[in-house]
């Protein structure tokens, strides 16, 4: 037996997002970043190039190690972009005041801005000891009072947020251990953290959704015309079927252009929704809740992006029935049209038969005619002596008998000719 060839990276990547263990207390530094294609080989240069001789994990998506003795980092790279975490510790809360007084922390941020990408969201994480050792620091803290959160974790962890972007860019995070394990800690902060990040990208698809409203709004104001005029029998319609065609190229090209957009946001939603539950988040008396946030602000959001990808859906189904709609009443129309077509050759063939027996009397009068007259300048050789009967007088006795005998001669060679064209 051999292993596969993917086997041990399967299973590396189920250990590979944990955080390592936090000490408290810990200044945590995090990125999300947004990466194009042609950007990804530079960033990861620029992180194994921090990493070279240090604690390299073997993954292309992954990698972590030590900036500095004070400051380790995770990096991993995802389907949109990736993600930087520093972690710094020892440090003071002087340090994560003023990240300036902190040479060491400091200078692993100005490395980190160095990288490519555009910010998703980036949030400073400070944890504390207990609540007490917390609100001494939120006391320095210019936070937004009248929209603070803060919430348990749990029986232990609580956590105080506003949720706002500060002047130097970064939101905060506030987390008092109180005495937790530091291995739950490191998971439920973790988790805090994915929650937040996969709520800003998720949120990605709501400016896309909003752009859509109008475009959506004047097409189906065109499907209702469209219908209208359908409805009046006065319209063309190939013209009718033109514009319906346009119309459904036109919610293909917004479907294409959001579908990537809308799937996306509807799968960082989902995980939002998992880690929310997994935190076991509880209200704490005279704040906002995380849940009352998230249900207040980001489902709704969600709310819209669904109701968009379901309104295009919705609109493109309507137009291919109102399209199938019109195609019947053409092919009706088409068979209505065959069916006088074939009535009007049917009464043509039976005109065309019934001249045919006309001119077939017709033709035998007057090869009767010619053959009585060939007789009759055969007599004029004949004495009227030799036959004992004027030749006139012949001639008229035959008129009937010779008549009948070429209609019935005619007959019988028509009637064997369409014997033998007939198919076998």
């Amino acid at each position: 037996m051999r292993d596969h060839e993917l086997r041990r990276r399967a299973v590396g990547e189920m250990h590979l997002r944990r955080w390592p263990v936090l000490p408290v207390p810990c200044h945590i530094v995090q990125w999300v970043l947004a990466v194009d294609d042609d950007e990804r080989e530079s960033e990861l240069a620029a992180i194994e190039a921090m990493t070279v001789g240090k604690d390299v994990v073997g993954n292309p998506s992954h990698r972590e190690g030590r900036i500095n003795e004070s400051v380790s980092f995770t990096w991993e790279r995802q389907s949109e972009g990736s993600s930087l975490t520093l972690f710094a510790s020892p440090c003071d809360e002087d340090g994560f005041l003023d990240v300036q007084s902190d040479r060491r922390i400091a200078a692993a941020i100005v490395w980190a801005q160095t990288l490519p990408g555009q910010i998703i969201r980036s949030t400073r994480v400070w944890v504390g000891e207990d609540d007490a050792s917390v609100t001494h620091l939120l006391d320095r803290q210019s936070l937004n009072r009248d929209e603070l959160i803060s919430s348990m974790l749990g029986e232990t962890v609580r956590i105080w947020s506003d949720f706002r972007i500060m002047d130097d860019g970064f939101g905060r995070l506030f987390v008092a251990a109180n005495g937790a394990d530091r291995r739950d800690l490191s998971r439920q902060l973790q988790r805090m953290q994915e929650l937040g990040n996969y709520r800003n990208k998720a949120l990605l698809g709501l400016p896309v959704a909003r752009e859509c409203w109008p475009k959506l709004d004047a097409a189906e104001a065109r499907l209702r015309e469209l219908a209208n005029r359908i409805a009046d029998s006065d319209a063309r319609d190939d013209s009718l079927l033109e514009q319906l065609s346009g119309l459904a190229l036109d919610l293909a090209s917004v479907s294409t252009a959001i579908s990537f957009r809308m799937d996306a946001t509807r799968a960082y939603g989902q995980i939002v929704e998992e880690r929310l539950e997994q935190l076991d988040v509880r209200p704490v008396e005279g704040f906002a809740s995380l849940v009352d946030f998230t249900q207040r602000r980001f489902r709704p959001a969600m709310n819209t992006c669904l109701a968009t990808n379901e309104r295009v859906e919705r609109l493109g189904s309507r137009t291919e029935q109102l399209a199938s709609i019109l195609r019947a009443r053409i092919d009706t129309r088409i068979e209505n049209q065959n069916a006088e077509l074939l009535r009007s050759m049917e009464q043509s063939i039976s005109m065309q038969a019934r001249l045919q027996q006309l001119v077939e009397g017709l033709s035998a009068v007057a090869l009767s005619y010619y053959v009585l007259s060939l007789l009759k300048y055969a007599l004029y050789a004949v004495p009227d002596t030799a036959l004992g009967i004027s030749d006139d007088l012949l001639i008229g006795l035959l008129v009937v008998p010779l008549v009948l005998g070429v209609w019935w001669t005619m007959h019988m060679l028509k009637d064997r000719l369409i014997k033998t064209t007939k198919p076998k």
